[in-house]
């Protein structure tokens, strides 16, 4: 804290500024008035990064409460800034010289909240073609400071043929604010408010006719104000609400969200939704094709039958009109969740059109947490055709389905509905794949069993100090475990004093699968004919 007498503008409780000469340092006025032992008046800021100086508590006494023990700090006015308009944002931008750096930091945030630099011309085109706003089509005003729309006819005059602006990182809270925007720029349909903490009263409710894609990452807006938010969103295609601490979908007047008749993508990762049901309530949104749920804290997930979807739907206006649940989805992003059971994943089969699914960093999809590998999860998904990012070929497909079964009679000992129940795919790859039950080894039978379940298997080399050695493809018995494959690629390479360790590496999968089981068979693993298998050194 710093003694001063510089007199300037007022600040009020619940606005938001930026430090002084650093628009990327935000946060919200907490405290305007006097501290014990200074002299003069001090702004109380709680900074949205954390970092502050205490909790809004000095000497012992409270002035406000900020959001943690380190968020909050006393500053004088004039270290502030209470920010700038759209029109002197763009002017800035765009008008005057950039460095580098800042053109560097032009950039609008993808789907997956990951920074995409926008794109320019080039430095002697910026200065002569996009110092005509007027000609600006895309504009990025990231962590300027933008506080206000300014004189809104300025806007529309100035940049006529913005259809896309992103206003991440700065100083705008009220809705009205945005409403006044998007009514001066005639073309625009792409808006992103992230990083914009938005106030939760939705007065001066914007008018959003035309926006097809919203981006509303960070800003504080909970369900309740989605809702209401819908009725200005007619047009609206893909809605982005990361990282809002959403747990509860709340709809208006049903237990399903109803309306939303365009909307193709709804992005809801980073939150805190934890309960399967709630997701439910978006199962009425017929144009739903991609539904992005990373990162929260699912632990199962079921397709509802039509006994359920009557039951949850029972008692309200909309029952009569009810459609399929998720009729229309093809994309179900669920990575980084807690969900580890099977029949959540065999309930994936029921989805009518899902052919891409996300289930990495979930305890059930990793081999390490005691998951099933890749070749297990194709097998059982009858209808993906992208699992994890990664496409799946028709060559994957057969061969994991084909590995699959093997590694299933392997194991099951039991009755055939218990067989049905673990692995309801089982019967019906197993016929398709025309593959017959094994018979005991008796009389002369015994050798073309046995050469006939031998596994072609490709040794790759990959240890830094094992050294450059040919690859070998070696015919292995299915019933070979994993110490003793250890052993004969100790004799193959003549490796000594080197401990190994052995991964397997699966197509369409981005890291290779540790062989740790010593006592597993190349058949549990349901490793199958000319895989490849490679040869490390431990660390």
């Amino acid at each position: 804290m710093q003694e001063s007498s510089e007199s300037k503008p007022d600040f009020r409780i619940g606005q938001r500024v930026h430090s002084s000469g650093d628009p990327c340092r935000i946060g919200t006025v907490r405290y305007v008035g006097p501290v014990q032992g200074y002299s003069g008046t001090w702004v109380g800021v709680d900074w949205d990064n954390g970092e502050g100086k205490h909790d809004g508590t000095i000497n012992g006494v409270r002035y406000f409460q900020a959001r943690s023990e380190r968020s909050g700090s006393f500053v004088r006015s004039q270290n502030l800034s209470s920010g700038i308009s759209l029109l002197q944002a763009l002017q800035l931008r765009y008008r005057g010289d950039t460095t580098k750096e800042e053109e560097d930091e032009m950039y609008v945030l993808s789907a997956s909240n990951k920074r995409v630099n926008v794109q320019l011309v080039g430095k002697d085109k910026i200065q002569d073609k996009l110092s005509r706003l007027e000609e600006l089509t895309s504009a990025s005003v990231s962590y300027l400071g933008v506080s206000s729309p300014g004189v809104p006819c300025d806007i529309g005059s100035n940049v006529p043929n913005l259809k896309e602006l992103d206003l991440t990182g700065n100083l705008i809270s009220e809705w009205k604010d945005v409403s006044t925007i998007c009514e001066q720029l005639a073309d625009l349909f792409a808006l992103n408010l992230s990083y914009n903490l938005m106030a939760h009263d939705m007065v001066g409710l914007p008018h959003l006719k035309r926006i097809r894609i919203l981006v509303l990452n960070n800003i504080g807006i909970n369900w309740t104000q989605v809702e209401i938010l819908k009725q200005s969103l007619p047009e609206i295609e893909e809605l982005h609400l990361m990282g809002n601490k959403i747990s509860t979908i709340e709809p208006a007047s049903s237990f399903a969200v109803q309306g939303f008749d365009y909307l193709r993508l709804l992005n809801l990762e980073d939150n805190c939704i934890a309960d399967w049901n709630e997701i439910l309530k978006l199962s009425q949104l017929r144009s739903l094709e991609q539904l992005h749920l990373s990162n929260n804290s699912l632990i199962r997930v079921f397709y509802p039958d039509d006994g359920m979807m009557h039951e949850l739907l029972n008692g309200y206006d909309s029952c009569e009109e009810s459609h399929k649940p998720f009729q229309n989805l093809r994309c179900l992003l669920l990575g980084g969740n807690n969900i580890e059971d099977l029949a959540s994943i065999d309930s994936l089969n029921s989805f009518p059109q899902l052919v891409d699914i996300r289930l990495s960093e979930n305890p059930v999809a990793d081999p390490g947490q005691g998951g099933i590998p890749r070749f297990v999860l194709v097998a059982r998904l009858a209808k993906v055709e992208m699992l994890n990012g990664s496409e799946v070929s028709s060559r994957e497909r057969k061969e994991s389905e084909i590995r699959y079964v093997r590694l299933v009679m392997s194991k099951m000992q039991g009755n055939s509905k218990e067989l049905q129940w673990l692995h309801p795919r089982f019967a019906e790859l197993k016929v398709f794949h025309g593959i017959e039950d094994e018979k005991p080894l008796v009389g002369a039978a015994g050798p073309q069993k046995m050469a006939s379940g031998l596994l072609s298997i490709t040794l790759k080399c990959v240890g830094a100090s094992i050294g450059e050695k040919p690859s070998l493809t070696k015919k292995l018995p299915g019933a070979t475990t994993v110490g003793k494959l250890k052993i004969l690629c100790e004799s193959f390479f003549k490796l000594k004093s080197i401990k190994l360790k052995l991964f397997l590496q699966e197509e369409g999968s981005p890291l290779p699968m540790l062989l740790d089981d010593e006592m597993a068979t190349l058949t549990d693993l349901g490793i199958g004919n000319e895989s490849t298998i490679l040869v490390d050194e431990e660390s």
